[in-house]
């Protein structure tokens, strides 16, 4: 089967999974979004496709054609772009922060169930080996009942950023917390299995325009048992990658993720070690596996491996944290979600 892609957000990202998607075999990209008259332009020419102004236009000139999209555009367009597509039949592949707002992410879960579409958020360290060898320690009770997470993630990122959309909060959401740090949030629950409950936070923006510095203190529900987090994430780190760091605790032993490798330690004390194959932890095959885990789940051959709950709890606990933060109380993550629901529920009927 052909998965004819449209492509909304033509930008540095954007492209990059574009031409790795263009390599995926049945894919067929069909047409592109884009506000740039240049970003258009340039599409245009490599792939012998129209481009268009916004998402609206181009589904109204290639609707039909159209098996799924992209979205990679800056993270507060995400939900009414997605919702747009989704209505219109076609399937989803939306970047990471999925959305910005509870009520959103609630709403656009529902919108691809009512419609019967795939709708996939990018975060791909569901694909790295590291962070899967870690949820496979955790769910084979190698560590014994899990009870507390300490994770942290730093990166050169505000020096980059400053300037651009992602440092303008009416477009980015948010600051590092909702970037990069977004990922983070998605591997403590992906890998332990557990949902938010809970969240204290300070941020500190260090003079900038969007946080900078975050650091939250989180109860997460693992099946019915609470798990103690702490999570740290800073955008004035050392260098431009993210570095970052994972300790699982459980009580036979621990797991510990370090960038490089993985570390097990058990109830007697006895350790070993796991360290990934040479380039499997690489930008570019993480982002060729999701996205053609995309391209299985609109073919029917795969499910989505970051389906849009996922993107529902992550979003849930950072607009928590942000509360926590601004009004320096602990918030109730599932009262946001419940609220959320009701709300979907109230415009449904």
């Amino acid at each position: 089967m052909d998965v004819r892609i449209g492509a909304i957000g033509l930008g540095g990202l954007g492209r990059i999974e574009l031409g790795i998607l263009d390599d995926v075999d049945g894919v067929r990209v069909v047409a592109g979004a884009d506000v740039s008259p240049e970003a258009r332009e340039s599409f245009e020419s490599e792939y012998d496709a129209p481009a268009y102004a916004d998402h609206e236009a181009l589904l109204a000139e290639q609707g039909d054609e159209l098996d799924a999209v992209t979205i990679v555009t800056p993270h507060t367009l995400h939900h009414e772009q997605a919702t747009t597509c989704l209505e219109a039949g076609v399937d989803v592949f939306v970047e990471k922060p999925m959305v910005t707002d509870v009520n959103d992410a609630v709403d656009l879960v529902e919108t691809a169930d009512e419609h019967g579409r795939v709708l996939q958020v990018g975060y791909q360290r569901h694909f790295h080996p590291l962070f899967g060898e870690l949820r496979r320690v955790v769910d084979e009770g190698r560590i014994g009942d899990v009870h507390m997470v300490n994770c942290y993630l730093g990166q050169d990122w505000i020096d980059v950023q400053r300037g651009t959309w992602r440092t303008n909060p009416d477009l980015s959401g948010g600051g590092q917390l909702y970037d990069s740090g977004s990922h983070l949030l998605d591997a403590v629950l992906w890998t332990t299995r557990t949902e938010p409950v809970s969240v204290a936070a300070v941020t500190d923006d260090r003079g900038e325009d969007v946080d900078v510095n975050s650091a939250l203190a989180a109860t997460l529900d693992r099946d019915g048992s609470r798990v103690t987090a702490s999570v740290g994430v800073s955008a004035d780190g050392d260098t431009a990658s993210p570095e970052e760091g994972m300790v699982v605790w459980g009580t036979d032993g621990h797991v510990e993720y370090d960038g490089d490798r993985l570390r097990i330690v058990d109830a007697d004390g006895d350790e070993s070690t796991v360290r990934p194959a040479e380039g499997s932890t690489a930008f570019e095959p993480l982002t060729r596996k999701k996205l053609t885990n995309f391209v299985r789940s609109v073919a029917g051959e795969e499910e989505p491996a970051v389906p849009g709950e996922a993107g529902v709890q992550v979003t849930a606990m950072t607009e928590a944290a942000y509360e926590a933060a601004e009004t320096g109380r602990t918030v109730d993550v599932q009262a946001l979600l419940d609220d959320a629901t009701e709300e979907q529920l109230a415009a449904s009927t």
